[in-house]
């Protein structure tokens, strides 16, 4: 092959291959280049360069023919190729008008036709075709021809009545619009009618196409705009004719709230005030109230204006009121409902209307016996009574109310202790005190409540009846000997009347009780009291009895914090003793949360109380906080992946106690390790050890990984900053880097040891 001077290679050799030139420079460019890089400045520099069409001159006709006859072959083929593509037809027939081919036009918009028959778009073309070039009469067959074809095509007739009116033929545009309207076609063409009309002053014709309109569309908007129509024209008394008419052609059946609201404004613009306060309440006596919103805004604004301050507020309350009947016809039961119609009638002063709205909304008793139905209901009956007593100063009244409602309650089913106590006040307000302790024993007897109790014996301490108080809580506790408050008021009411060992003997019944529900109140409010008496003996003997039943953590803190109040120089000691018995007690049953909690009250106590060796004592105590996984499980049993939890390790814990000793002998080895390299980074080498040494020192280097093997921390550290998942897989990486190079240095000793 012949290279590119034209001289070919000896025959005995072979072409060398250029060599390829060493890269000096491996490091990364500053600016890296990108196939995406390189696209965008591509098309960035790109010009963009717009082909014009050729200009084409003809010089003579018969190149002006010669033109013709090749776009004419060019439409043609269009055609065969897709002869329902209405742009093509009309593009063929623009290149034919715009050469002045008329009868081509219209021959192609002939065949159009023929292959879209009902295209409204070629109609229109086709008649603005013949128009722009002043054939009238063509036109005018077009439209005729459409009309007939489609006369449902709104388009069509609005174009042919306008041609025809810029023709100045108002008689034809009128027959148009007459044709037009034998079709009942919608609001706007009889609206686009009557302008034309009134455009040419023809007032009695627009006045028959209105009669007409309203025959055909029976919305009251149309009839609306009949009145307005003969309002303007000053017609005062036909516009009057036209709203009564329209009236009577809809009834009552279909009211329509925009034809009175109408009809009643026109009358106010006649200053006919009575006229139109009588529409108003006729309209708002007979619509549905939902329907009837706006009309009664607008009744509102007219008594405003035209009223007196009473109508103002009449019209306004029966507004609310017509909103509040429709809420409780639609739904009996909606007391939110009867609630703001109560609060309305109460708010008018009317004491007739308002009992007897109050009767109608206590007539409608829950469909159950079911207490969530009642909860709403009964505040019915209890505002009711608060009427009678404060607003219409009817006691007999209020009496027959609450004797009433008690009546209607099923007490066997369940009760309301409001009912009750608020029926007590009322007579002890009469200053009938026998009465009240008569209601208030009927509900004891017929439906026993914490809450009645509490409401009697509330009574009898306000009249200072203690003799009284001490039976009642007498009856409430064999009725409930559970209830630890109840217990604790009982005593406190005999440690207020001086009664100690009264109060101390209740404490005592209390605390045997085999159940209570909430002992801890119980012993909290026995120990307070023995602790105010100043008995710190029998207030130990009350802490010793309650450790017994529970080892609760927070029992042997408030027992310390109560050796620490009392005042003696051994507090301290005795506290103390106290801590390291709960320390005890807490570690022999596993409690490792609540011992923790113990610690820190311990560390607390002692960072005031304590000396630095108590201190560094309770130190030594605090665990390490190290998070753990297990697997969790789910709901079905199956396996659910692995949960995260957080344990502590206490140092003296015997399960824990070998790998404290492997984290306390990694942390000496690390130790040793650091004072090592401190030794030997400064000092250069001065000297070059034994061969033997030199390789056993090498290889036990080599063997022993360099790690930082975790310090045991401390409460406090541990606490700030908590082992995550991480720590602990490389916790575990350092105790078997530890191992292994333990493992080593015993295997180096029995190497040298079989050498000597």
């Amino acid at each position: 092959m012949a290279d590119q001077f034209g001289s070919a290679p000896p025959s005995g050799s072979q072409q060398r291959m250029p060599r390829v030139a060493k890269v000096k420079n491996k490091a990364p460019a500053a600016l890296q280049i990108t196939a995406e890089q390189i696209i965008r400045e591509a098309k960035e520099r790109q010009f963009e360069v717009d082909a014009k069409v050729p200009h084409q001159k003809i010089a003579d006709p018969a190149e002006l023919d010669a033109f013709k006859g090749r776009k004419r072959r060019e439409f043609e083929e269009l055609l065969k190729k897709n002869r329902r593509n209405t742009m093509h037809w009309l593009r063929y027939a623009a290149f034919e008008e715009q050469h002045k081919e008329f009868e081509r036009a219209r021959s192609v918009f002939e065949r159009a036709l023929d292959a879209e028959p009902r295209s409204i778009h070629v109609f229109i073309k086709y008649a603005e075709f013949e128009m722009s070039n002043r054939f009238v009469n063509h036109a005018r067959n077009i439209w005729d021809r459409a009309t007939t074809l489609l006369p449902r095509a709104n388009q069509l007739w609005y174009k042919y009545t306008y041609m025809e009116e810029m023709l100045g033929n108002a008689a034809g545009a009128r027959q148009v619009f007459e044709r037009w309207m034998a079709w009942e076609p919608e609001e706007q063409a009889w609206n686009t009618f009557i302008k034309m009309e009134l455009r040419y002053g023809e007032v009695a014709n627009a006045r028959a196409i209105y009669e007409r309109f309203v025959g055909v569309h029976h919305d009251a908007k149309n009839w609306i705009k009949y009145a307005r129509f003969e309002e303007s024209q000053g017609e005062i008394d036909l516009a009057r004719s036209v709203f009564e008419r329209a009236v009577a052609f809809f009834g009552e059946e279909f009211m329509d709230e925009r034809l009175f609201a109408a009809f009643a404004r026109f009358e106010e613009g006649q200053r006919e005030y009575d006229r139109a306060r009588v529409i108003y309440k006729y309209a708002l006596e007979r619509l549905p109230k939902t329907k009837a919103e706006d009309l009664l805004t607008s009744y509102t604004q007219f008594e405003k204006k035209h009223g007196e301050k009473r109508g103002i507020e009449d019209v306004i309350l029966s507004k609310r009121r017509f909103q509040y009947e429709e809420e409780i016809q639609a739904n009996p039961s909606n007391y939110d409902a009867w609630f703001d119609y109560i609060r309305l009638e109460e708010s008018n002063g009317d004491l007739e209307r308002t009992r007897d709205v109050y009767e109608r909304a206590i007539a409608n008793v829950p469909p159950a016996q079911e207490k969530r139905l009642w909860r709403r209901y009964i505040y019915l009956w209890i505002y009711y009574a608060l009427f009678e007593e404060l607003d219409a100063k009817d006691m007999d009244r209020t009496r027959e109310v609450y004797r009433a409602v008690i009546k209607l309650i099923p007490h066997k089913v369940f009760t309301f202790s409001k009912i009750w106590l608020l029926f007590a006040r009322f007579e002890l307000r009469q200053k009938n005190l026998k009465a009240a302790r008569l209601v208030l024993g009927n509900a004891i007897g017929m439906c026993p409540k914490d809450q009645i109790f509490r409401g009697y014996i509330d009574i009898e301490l306000q009249l200072r009846e203690f003799d009284n108080c001490r039976k009642l809580y007498e009856k409430f506790l064999q009725f409930n000997e559970t209830n630890s408050t109840t217990w604790v008021k009982f005593a406190e009411l005999e440690a207020v009347l001086d009664d100690v060992d009264r109060a101390r003997h209740i404490f005592e019944l209390a605390t045997s009780r085999p159940s209570l529900d909430m002992p801890e109140v119980l012993w909290k409010a026995y120990i307070d009291f023995e602790t105010e008496q100043g008995e710190f003996d029998r207030t130990r003997a009350l802490y010793r009895r309650l450790l017994q039943r529970t080892q609760h953590v927070k029992v042997w803190i408030s027992f310390a914090q109560f050796e620490i109040s009392v005042p003696s120089e051994t507090n301290a000691a005795t506290a103390r003793t106290v801590f390291q018995e709960a320390d005890k007690a807490l570690r022999k049953e596993h409690q490792k949360e609540e011992r923790v909690l113990l610690l820190e009250a311990w560390k607390d106590f002692e960072s005031v109380h304590g000396s630095a060796e108590t201190r560094s004592e309770v130190a030594t105590k605090m665990p390490m906080k190290i998070k753990k996984r297990k697997k969790a499980l789910a709901a079905d049993g199956s396996d659910a992946g692995w949960e995260e939890y957080f344990d502590y390790m206490f140092p003296d814990e015997k399960e824990n106690a070998p790998n404290v000793k492997l984290l306390q002998m990694a942390q000496k080895w690390k130790e040793n390790q650091l004072k090592l390299k401190q030794q030997q980074a400064p000092q250069p080498p001065q000297q070059q050890p034994e061969p033997q040494a030199a390789s056993a020192a090498s290889s036990s280097r080599a063997a022993v990984p360099a790690f930082q093997p975790p310090a045991f921390q401390d409460e406090a550290e541990s606490d700030q900053a908590p082992a995550t998942a991480q720590d602990d897989e490389d916790d575990e990486a350092e105790l078997a880097a530890f191992r292994n190079s333990q493992a080593a240095l015993q295997r180096e000793r029995e190497a040298a040891n079989a050498d000597e």
